[in-house]
């Protein structure tokens, strides 16, 4: 499922469980007053009672809280009239009921207005992640296209990982990337990135083109320590895939036979941001993408995500044992592989992109633009092929 969805599903989750909490406050009162009826003479439960409003500041609002120190004083007081409790005694343990329902309304309107205020922020977070990160379709040009996005701060949606799939005059483009560090910082990177990606995709026939763009703009706007690691890959033609690694986790590559490689750069480079300080380009790999095929884009929150026993979440077995027809149900049960292996909780962001190019009987879809470069024979083998870096235009 998106991640929308995924966030619906877990707002759902936690109405029903707050539904499901609010009534404990009436059920402890409720216990409390059977316990004292079947306690016997000698046997006091009354100051149990606080037991009610206290809990009641966690799950309901201040009426709640309010109604529920009523009914538990209510109860109390007809209960130490029929146990035989002494006035003072009695007015002692009412008055400590009155007090821990009075602070515990105060409590639950604070919480109240403290929910209220992350509501807001996590509103505008959503609607910042759908800006950054917009949703990508099901179907994209000629491809089946699913993504899943995880931030390690679950409440602030958005986090320094970054992708964009789009059709162009060139076939379609595709980004993954990761930006060093974490918080606001990371997202102002990772938008200036998808900015330039989705400008310069459109522009530059090139690939390669496109991630000078993207270098030249990060050299002048990013400190001397930072950087991003990137995946860029393109479409241009039927049955040719151009894959161009900046210092990022090789993809995965799945064949329609269900064999499966890791496309490892012939000369790696380093990430975006780096050029100039190690003056390696990079260079542009040519893979054969026929029908059937698919490749996993990911970053290193899901490679790196380790369980209590520090063991890596194994991506590559994990594909192989989901990979299927469907790019959607594929993500979603790695996904919810992954969320297991760690018990629920990333420590880090992360991204999976997976494109699948569906076979003929399936669906007939565009190729790529007529404009598209052409003269670039396709690969008979399955190695990769690279060829120089191309000049900045």
């Amino acid at each position: 499922m998106s991640q929308a969805r995924q966030h619906g599903r877990d707002h759902r989750r936690t109405r029903v469980f707050r539904n499901r909490v609010s009534v404990l406050p009436v059920l402890i009162v409720a216990a409390v007053v059977l316990g004292d009826l079947l306690g016997g003479a000698g046997t006091n439960w009354l100051p149990l009672l606080v037991a009610g409003p206290a809990l009641a500041a966690t799950t309901n609002g201040p009426r709640g809280v309010l109604g529920v120190g009523l009914l538990a004083g209510v109860l109390g007081a007809a209960l130490g009239r029929w146990d035989g409790i002494p006035a003072p005694e009695l007015a002692a343990v009412l008055s400590a009921l009155v007090a821990v329902t009075l602070a515990s309304g105060l409590a639950s309107a604070l919480r109240g207005r403290r929910e209220r205020v992350l509501a807001a922020v996590r509103s505008v977070a959503e609607t910042a992640q759908h800006a950054l990160l917009s949703p990508v379709p099901a179907t994209v040009g000629p491809f089946q296209v699913a993504v899943r996005y995880s931030a390690a701060a679950a409440e602030a949606r958005i986090g320094g990982d970054l992708y964009a799939l789009i059709p162009t005059p060139y076939g379609v483009r595709l980004i993954v990337g990761d930006v060093r560090g974490k918080g606001l910082p990371a997202v102002g990177t990772a938008a200036l990135v998808l900015g330039v990606f989705r400008e310069a995709a459109y522009d530059e026939p090139d690939l390669l083109a496109v991630v000078d763009r993207i270098e030249r703009s990060l050299a002048r706007n990013l400190g001397a320590d930072d950087f991003v690691t990137a995946v860029v890959a393109g479409y241009p033609r039927t049955g040719q895939l151009e894959v161009v690694n900046c210092g990022h986790a090789p993809p995965l590559l799945v064949r329609a036979s269900g064999a499966l490689s890791a496309v490892e750069p012939d000369h790696p480079a380093p990430p975006l941001g780096l050029r100039a300080m190690t003056g390696h380009a990079p260079d542009l790999q040519v893979l054969p993408f026929t029908d059937g095929d698919q490749l996993l884009l990911y970053t290193d929150g899901v490679t790196e995500a380790r369980d209590r026993g520090r063991a890596f979440y194994p991506l590559h077995e994990g594909l192989v044992r989901h990979a299927g027809d469907d790019p959607s149900r594929t993500l979603d049960a790695l996904h919810d592989e992954l969320l297991a292996h760690v018990g629920g909780r990333l420590h880090d962001d992360a991204a999976l992109l997976l494109i699948r190019k569906p076979t003929v009987r399936e669906v007939v879809v565009p190729e790529p633009s007529a404009c598209a470069p052409t003269g670039t024979a396709t690969p008979a083998s399955e190695k990769a092929v690279t060829r120089p870096k191309a000049r900045s235009v």
